[in-house]
């Protein structure tokens, strides 16, 4: 189970912030997911010399248009709020000397957690919405189709679960030697910092290679579906289909590929920031254990004079 203390307290600590960016985002994600809807209604309206879907797909782009300005501004204040507050509080605490080299790979550390709830949650929500939205839309074209979709997510997740397992390793070997980054360079000794700096060099071409061959395996999965559910949709519905309908079953099948495309790497983010939160976690404790009242000698009162 993931330790996602720290993460936890900064959702806790802003809440109300994060609350609306959130919510702007999920209005946005709404109004993207629909485009493809209104956009096959257009085509089909157009080809009936019709424009009342032209005028509706107009409307929901300006209104996804405004809404995706406001919540791109809301987010750098956000956020630029949430990193200053959690780095500040971190580096106040009192810490031994030797500790340096820690606090400091620890502190660069800490914009992870910004990064994941500024970035990564935000692609993930983005990728919920392109699986169950597409397969939900997808039913009302083609429902053969999302039965496909529905298939190809075990493999999907199996190979996800593997890949989790190889980089959790990679990721915390990788911050072990991060961690002695500033005592090493301190020491001035060449062959250790080149040593270093070569081992680090090796974990991150490791965890660049396992990013590529799980690239790989998850687009042929992904050639596969889409191959798959364009024959599907030819078969069962032949030259009756109208045009928009095609423009529509097209840009799901790409969307849910697209959140099939996010779950490894949301697995992948995930594996590093449980890493970075007990690295984080476990200093703090220590910091908190060094400065508690139970280390700090009592000082009696003086007694008053009779």
């Amino acid at each position: 189970m993931l330790e996602m203390n720290v993460l936890s307290k900064l959702i806790r600590q802003h809440k109300m912030r994060l609350g609306v960016t959130y919510l702007l985002f999920s209005l946005e994600m709404t109004g993207a997911l629909l485009r493809p809807f209104f956009l096959g209604m257009a085509i089909n309206d157009l080809m009936q010399g019709s424009y009342r879907g032209l005028i509706i797909l107009s409307a929901v782009h300006f209104a996804w248009l405004v809404i995706g300005t406001i919540r791109h501004r809301y987010d750098t204040r956000t956020y630029s709020t949430i990193y200053t507050s959690l780095v500040t509080k971190f580096l106040s605490k009192r810490i031994k000397s030797a500790e340096v080299s820690k606090l400091s790979a620890h502190s660069t550390l800490a914009r992870e957690f910004v990064d994941f709830l500024e970035f990564d949650l935000v692609y993930i929500i983005e990728a919920f919405y392109n699986i169950v939205g597409s397969m939900i839309l997808l039913f009302f074209y083609q429902s053969s189709v999302v039965f496909l979709c529905l298939a190809i997510l075990l493999p999907v997740m199996a190979i996800s679960y593997i890949y989790g397992k190889k980089m959790k390793r990679l990721t915390r070997l990788k911050n072990d030697e991060l961690e002695k980054q500033v005592n090493i360079i301190s020491s001035g000794d060449n062959k250790a910092i080149h040593r270093h700096f070569n081992n680090l060099r090796k974990w991150q071409i490791r965890i660049s290679d396992q990013e590529a061959w799980n690239f790989g395996i998850m687009e042929m999965m992904v050639m596969v579906v889409i191959a798959v559910s364009l024959l599907i949709t030819n078969q069962v519905t032949g030259t009756t289909v109208l045009a928009g309908h095609i423009i529509g079953i097209y840009n799901y099948i790409l969307k849910f590929v697209s959140g099939l495309d996010t779950i490894p790497y949301t697995v992948q983010r995930i594996t590093a920031l449980n890493d970075i939160t007990q690295r984080i976690q476990l200093q703090m404790n220590e910091q908190e254990e060094e400065i508690s009242p139970s280390s700090v000698p009592s000082i009696k009162p003086r007694e008053s004079a009779a």
